[in-house]
């Protein structure tokens, strides 16, 4: 896909939602820890005019070549770095970008990444099974899947994709590698699981649970939240938008924790821990996308945003 047709196309997630709650205004410096192709860095730098700064960063490097394309007018305003947001400490010491007064993350795989047969993401056109945020970087899901045991296998399988019938979908693989394709992998897949009725395509608890061990997308989101409270001014917001269950449960349990002055487990009279509380929640129920929005972006309806706000210490 081109980079016109993916600008053309695009349709950022919760957009008014994610902007509202990062409370943008001008003059401020921002962070879109996953800029992907710029939609909601194009929406904070537009709030934040005049002088306001933006921070983008996207461990793709085709991402950061759509964002820049789509952001030139902004060009003076933005920085844009093809990185992990694991390393947000680093990055932003590198950039002298902090304090900040708000922090976007916008998880998961963009539709660019998706549409395109060469990624390996889809399941529903065929390509080499890549899936790896960033093509030069680590193991292709081709590698893991060709070397792992069937017992390792399926408890990756049921751990990242909570896949019940991990065991028979890895004996299944194992039985027929090596396999090179995506719609190889999908019919493998699903010749254990005919006849078993399912919501989803039998494929994709599998290729999620490929995504996120190539990606190490779980640790590194880990990383990302503890990191980014360090940089967040007072009064600023952290806002998150996960897409599944094991991502909005990291996300969740840390806003929650982050809350607390207190986190020793609750068999322990006393505190040892010396933990202060960083956050407050700004919204305890989930924010979740319109059915006008659904209806027009389906991709969208697993969509979770989650918003904290930075606090003094009492």
């Amino acid at each position: 896909m081109s980079l016109t047709m993916t600008l053309q196309t695009h349709t950022p997630v919760l957009i008014k939602e994610s902007i509202q709650a990062l409370q943008v205004q001008p003059g401020k410096r921002y962070i879109d820890c996953t800029i992907g192709s710029g939609g909601h860095a194009m929406a904070i730098l537009q709030k934040s005019y005049p002088q306001g700064q933006l921070l983008g960063i996207d461990i793709d490097p085709q991402a950061i070549k759509i964002a820049a394309e789509r952001l030139n007018n902004y060009s003076g305003a933005t920085t844009l770095v093809n990185d992990s947001f694991a390393n947000l400490e680093n990055i932003c010491t590198q950039y002298d970008f902090y304090p900040v007064h708000g922090i976007l993350l916008d998880l998961g795989i963009s539709s660019p990444q998706l549409d395109a047969a060469e990624r390996g993401f889809s399941f529903q056109q065929d390509g080499p099974l890549d899936m790896r945020f960033n093509p030069n970087r680590g193991l292709t899901a081709a590698d893991i899947i060709n070397t792992l045991s069937e017992n390792e296998l399926a408890q990756l399988i049921r751990k990242y994709g909570e896949e019940r019938h991990s065991q028979r979908i890895a004996r299944a693989i194992v039985q027929n590698r090596p396999t090179a394709t995506t719609l190889e992998l999908a019919q493998l897949v699903k010749q254990p699981l005919r006849g078993r009725r399912r919501r989803i395509h039998p494929a994709t608890r599998t290729f999620l649970a490929l995504r996120i061990a190539v990606n190490h997308e779980l640790d590194n989101l880990k990383a990302a939240l503890s990191q980014a409270v360090k940089l967040l001014d007072f009064q600023a917001r952290l806002v998150v938008i996960s897409y599944h269950s094991l991502e909005d449960r990291i996300v969740k349990q840390f806003m929650k924790q982050e809350t607390r002055d207190c986190i020793c487990p609750p068999e322990i009279p006393v505190c040892h821990c010396g933990h202060v509380a960083t956050l407050k929640l700004i919204s305890k129920k989930v924010i979740t996308p319109s059915h006008l929005e659904i209806a027009s972006n389906p991709r969208s309806r697993s969509a979770k945003l989650r918003v904290a706000e930075r606090i003094r210490p009492k």
